[in-house]
């Protein structure tokens, strides 16, 4: 098998990290990695922050879902949608004089703007991931730096048209971790051919059957079977409300107000 599809293929979320700090060069190459993403028209709608001051991981820990191994780990890296550097650009250049010559609106950034620059972050995490994960260095997903909006935009400093829209905890793997791989759903029912297909609604309880294995009775919820304890745990959970609510405020900045 190809080195990288090997690496692909054997990656899973590390929440356990061994002590060591992740070396220079390794930071260095990751970051040159997540850089060489494919990006919307080569703009990088993006920016990254790397996360040393242990106070700010502790915040990090609270905010984002009381998480207690955000914390430890050795490198934390903040993924923002941002086109902030773009609009102040656009206005160094003087886009406004341009646009009222040619008898048009000067447009600050849209919910689509949001969008796509959310892609072009998440893309460039993605290869992060995965430089990591060739040198040694185990990564996991935080989506819910979307939470707190107003808190996060303080601690580091936001401007109007950025939003963290993906955290990444790093380290090296543990002497002697077990990499346990988690189930996915079957590739027919997410893989389609020329159209959106529906059938997996007939066989719902095949499609969700590695789902339906953790139920248990006497959960905690009260609930009656997997997707109703699912629900509690995720979609209606607290913390969902509130990357709702925070999503909700951020939007309100990319509503293509008139820039005179």
């Amino acid at each position: 098998m190809n080195n990288v599809i090997d690496v692909m293929m054997n990656r899973v979320s590390l929440r356990k990290y061994d002590e060591r700090l992740v070396a220079k060069e390794h930071i260095d190459i990751i970051l040159e990695c997540a850089m060489r993403a494919p990006t919307a028209g080569n703009m990088m709608l993006y920016s990254i922050i790397k996360v040393e001051d242990q106070k700010k991981k502790d915040v990090l820990s609270k905010t984002c879902d009381n998480q207690p191994f955000i914390a430890k780990a050795p490198l934390v890296l903040i993924f923002l949608a941002d086109y902030q550097r773009w609009y102040d650009y656009y206005i160094h250049s003087q886009v406004s004089d341009y646009c009222k010559s040619k008898g048009v609106k000067f447009e600050g950034p849209s919910e689509a703007n949001l969008m796509l620059a959310t892609c072009d972050a998440i893309i460039a995490a993605q290869n992060a991931v995965i430089a990591g994960e060739a040198l040694g260095i185990g990564s996991c997903y935080i989506g819910d730096i979307m939470e707190n909006y107003e808190t996060h935009r303080e601690l580091f400093n936001l401007p109007k048209w950025v939003f963290p829209v993906g955290m990444l905890c790093m380290g090296y793997y543990p002497e002697g971790y077990n990499k346990v791989k988690r189930e996915r759903f079957d590739e027919k029912y997410i893989v389609y051919t020329d159209t959106y297909d529906e059938s997996y609604k007939d066989n719902i309880k095949d499609c969700f059957k590695n789902i339906e294995r953790r139920f248990n009775e006497t959960n905690e919820f009260g609930a009656k079977n997997m997707g109703q304890v699912h629900y509690a745990i995720k979609t209606g959970a607290e913390f969902s409300k509130e990357m709702a609510r925070s999503v909700k405020v951020a939007l309100k900045n990319w509503n293509s107000e008139i820039i005179e």
